[in-house]
């Protein structure tokens, strides 16, 4: 057994998890009061965050919270716009995929609604930043177990260090061992799909241009980056999906292009491919004294609508001005009655977007016809009433309800 070993300090918040989420929580709070002594513990090395060869999707709410972070000017240079949207829905076999729904890509004049940013420029830069705001990180550190007092709650690493704070933040993943050690039971169940994930280089440019290609096995997104190249999401059945990732570099390339076709030119793989499996995921409580969770530690949804990471970024921006506020106020920001705050601005629209996203995925993830007709005519209905299409800008930009400072574009 490890013997303990206590920190130094005492600090308000410790997150567990130095992820996107993690990290801009900590740089949040910082900013918010300079006062909040906070610390971070993650398994992995800080310096390889820039190792991430994946992509995200970054709404324009979230990137006016990145902006007021002091970290998107550095992701903006390298990131694409997404400057329109289209939609398909047909079968893999058919030789023309009709258009059935068309968005243009600007959230307010001038502002798209989304960008496209290479993971491996993000995740460094909210590093960079917490780090100058004074951030304490325990990395590589393992969270092993912790105890709730009254006062306080005691995390302990896997090295027997023994870490007190006001606040135990959980943003360790969608498989969290904190939340199951804190007893916080999830509504969940798998698809039977799993997510290809990749980047192609592409002969001619897509001009910022977003693709959501409805097929029977699930959506296959083509997501624009800087340059000619893409970043899919590509579901499949989770045994398709295995035999795919796993399959040589033609087979591969060929069942690719079934799927992508050929209106981009010729096609290249250019990146790791690697296959994830897709289920839902919903924390039924979001704290517990002096406990918290954000990010997919509170919720893991299907990427059907590519609001996975702006989830989680309206948890660090709401969480971060609730435990702000309560500092400045003289309470305490690991109460119940301060994180009971959070709970209920975060945790009705994280549920209403599971329930959202999984009835697409059930509706549109089948070889149905009559299903099919249901939904074209739904679509195509869409497309034609304007309001309609604003009020889903409005939701994918992460504008939708009530919206907290930063994803306003205001500080705390």
């Amino acid at each position: 057994m490890a013997k303990r070993k206590s920190a130094a300090d005492m600090f308000d918040v410790v997150i567990a998890g130095g992820g996107y989420v993690g990290l801009s929580l900590a740089v949040a709070l910082k900013q918010g009061d300079e006062s909040i002594s906070c610390a971070i513990v993650d398994p992995k090395p800080m310096d390889q965050l820039h190792n991430d060869p994946r992509a995200s999707a970054i709404a324009a709410a979230a990137s006016r919270m990145l902006t007021q972070l002091g970290v998107w000017p550095k992701i903006e240079a390298e990131s694409q716009p997404i400057n329109e949207m289209i939609v398909t829905d047909s079968k893999l076999r058919d030789a023309v995929r009709p258009v059935f729904l068309t968005f243009d890509g600007e959230a307010t004049e001038g502002e798209p609604f989304a960008h496209m940013m290479p993971n491996g420029v993000m995740m460094p830069a909210l590093y960079k930043a917490a780090k100058k705001l004074g951030v304490k990180f325990f990395a590589p550190g393992t969270a092993d177990t912790f105890r709730t007092h009254p006062d306080q709650v005691e995390l302990e690493l896997a090295d027997g260090t023994v870490l007190k704070s006001r606040l135990l933040v959980a943003a360790d993943g969608v498989r969290s061992k904190l939340r199951d050690l804190a007893g916080i039971r999830t509504v969940n169940w798998d698809y039977g799909q799993s997510g290809i994930v990749t980047t192609v280089k592409h002969e001619r440019p897509h001009n910022g241009r977003a693709e959501e290609h409805f097929l029977p096995a699930g959506p296959f997104a083509i997501l624009p980056l800087p340059g000619n190249r893409s970043s899919l999401v590509w579901t499949e059945k989770t045994s398709d999906a295995d035999r795919l990732v796993r399959s040589d570099e033609f087979t591969f390339e060929l069942e690719l292009e079934r799927r992508f076709g050929h209106h981009l030119g010729t096609l290249e793989v250019d990146g790791p491919r690697r296959a994830y499996p897709l289920g839902l995921k919903l924390a039924r409580d979001f704290v517990n004294p002096r406990f918290a969770l954000i990010g997919d530690a509170a919720h893991g949804i299907h990427p059907i609508a590519g609001q996975g990471l702006n989830l989680g970024f309206k948890d660090v921006a709401a969480l971060a001005e609730v435990v702000v506020d309560a500092r400045r106020l003289g309470q305490d920001p690991g109460g119940l009655d301060i994180l009971e705050r959070y709970q209920r601005w975060r945790r009705f629209d994280t549920f209403q977007m599971g329930v959202v996203t999984d009835v697409l995925n059930r509706l549109f993830s089948n070889d149905n016809d009559v299903l099919r007709a249901f939904r074209d005519f739904g679509l195509g209905l869409v497309d034609r009433m304007p309001g309609i299409k604003t009020q889903f800008i409005k939701e994918a930009a992460g504008f939708a309800g009530p919206v907290p400072k930063l994803l306003s574009g205001e500080p705390i």
